[in-house]
């Protein structure tokens, strides 16, 4: 007599607003970090970043940059995590990097151009310095960072993550449909090995610092993709944990509070021993994880109060705005209000730094990025329009020359047909 064949079990994952889809919250999230990048440096620009409680914590507000990364970990990782697993296909190479390109290059040129040709204290700038910073190398080539342009060392990095996600995902593919789970351990080995990052004796040009390179801050990238294979495959008892009211914004409370210590370093931009950078980049993964868990991992339909509102996701559409011309605006903002740089004044220097980095990235996101992410679409699109137009053709049927509207709905039309016929 046969034995009935066992049922499958049900999944009994819970399930995480971060599976699929985008998050609002997330758009939030990125205003907020480009905000905190801009406080740090009005904050050391007036010279409030001082060894004083209030003063190190003005300071460590540019672990901002550990947002940025964790973000962009989670959200370019999550489409391998789903392909690990059989729910998609794999993300394909070209498209990918012509998005990435896309979404970082316009508007980014056009600030390197313009403060370059118009920013007094930049305009000396030679061809190495506007190679290195058109090139986003800036972190490699010496004494490249310029008035203007010094927070694009973090872009420089992201870049090297962007170049590198892909052999990432390439180094993994062994580890998917059951040995998926293995994929977290592997992250977080990787991200620990890196914490010793700037123990490693290497030989550089002076004022190059091969701690401002991508292996020192892999952990940030890897929060974000360690959270994203928690959102794809979530475990209950990490969603419980997250999910509990007071757990990750403790964690992120502490973590932050460790940072703003001195086992972090000094406050200020000076070099730090190996210990106190391990301690400091350790912190900013942790930090990132905490505040970016309960949004990947919360129940499907939250919505966050204050990032997913309108202030918050208008902010958020502007962020990366923000963040590419408030250093040249806080150079500009000194002059406006007539106080030299380093005397104090922080609450005017930043409100006036604030108010015009919203108005000109709110420009920069109406005429340059928007319009270069429409482009890229429209581009696709007719692309795509011409493969299949192509494949009925091959199929034995001549269309007519597609019209501006409609030309998609025909050669549709025209594939439904040739199945039918089939």
């Amino acid at each position: 007599m046969k034995v009935k064949q066992q049922e499958r079990s049900p999944d009994l994952r819970p399930a995480v607003a971060g599976s699929a889809g985008f998050l609002p919250a997330f758009e939030g999230m990125r205003g907020a970090a480009a905000l905190g990048v801009l406080l740090t440096h009005v904050a050391f620009q007036t010279g409030e970043v001082t060894d004083t409680v209030l003063g190190r914590v003005w300071g460590r507000f540019d672990l901002s940059v550990a947002l940025f990364f964790a973000l962009s970990g989670y959200l370019l990782w999550r489409p391998h995590s789903r392909a690990a697993r059989g729910f998609s296909d794999p993300p394909r190479i070209a498209r990918y990097v012509r998005h990435r390109l896309v979404r970082i290059m316009p508007a980014y040129l056009v600030v390197v151009i313009l403060v370059l040709v118009l920013l007094p204290e930049a305009r000396t700038s030679n061809m190495q310095v506007w190679f290195a910073n058109l090139t986003l190398t800036q972190v490699y080539t010496p004494f490249t960072l310029v008035e203007g342009l010094t927070q694009m060392w973090s872009l420089s990095v992201e870049m090297a993550f962007y170049l590198a996600l892909p052999l990432i995902a390439v180094l993994l593919t062994r580890l998917r449909g059951r040995y998926a789970g293995w994929r977290i351990p592997v992250i977080l080995l990787t991200a620990a090995v890196s914490l010793s990052w700037k123990y490693v004796p290497i030989e550089t040009a002076a004022g190059v610092h091969h701690d401002n390179w991508l292996p020192g801050y892999l952990s940030w990238f890897a929060a974000g993709m360690v959270l994203a294979e928690l959102a794809v495959a979530p475990a209950p008892a990490i969603v419980r944990i997250v999910r509990a009211r007071f757990v990750m914004p403790l964690a992120a409370l502490t973590a932050f509070a460790v940072a703003v210590s001195p086992l972090a370093g000094p406050p200020g931009l000076v070099e730090l021993h190996p210990r106190e950078y391990a301690v400091k980049i350790f912190c900013g993964a942790m930090l990132g994880f905490a505040l970016l868990a309960p949004i990947a991992l919360a129940e499907p339909g939250h919505r966050h109060r204050i990032l997913a509102s309108p202030a918050g996701l208008m902010v958020g559409r502007w962020s990366y705005g923000i963040f590419l011309w408030h250093v040249a605006i806080l150079m500009v903002a000194f002059p406006i209000l007539g106080v030299p740089a380093f005397s104090g004044y922080m609450i005017p220097v930043l409100a006036v730094t604030v108010a015009l980095s919203l108005a000109v990235a709110s420009v920069s996101y109406a005429l340059v990025e928007e319009p270069s992410r429409r482009a890229l679409r429209g581009w696709e699109a007719r692309k795509k329009e011409r493969s299949e137009r192509s494949s009925v053709v091959r199929a034995g049927h001549v269309l007519p020359e597609p019209r501006r509207q409609g030309g998609k709905a025909a050669i549709t039309t025209a594939v439904t047909a040739r199945k039918a016929s089939n």
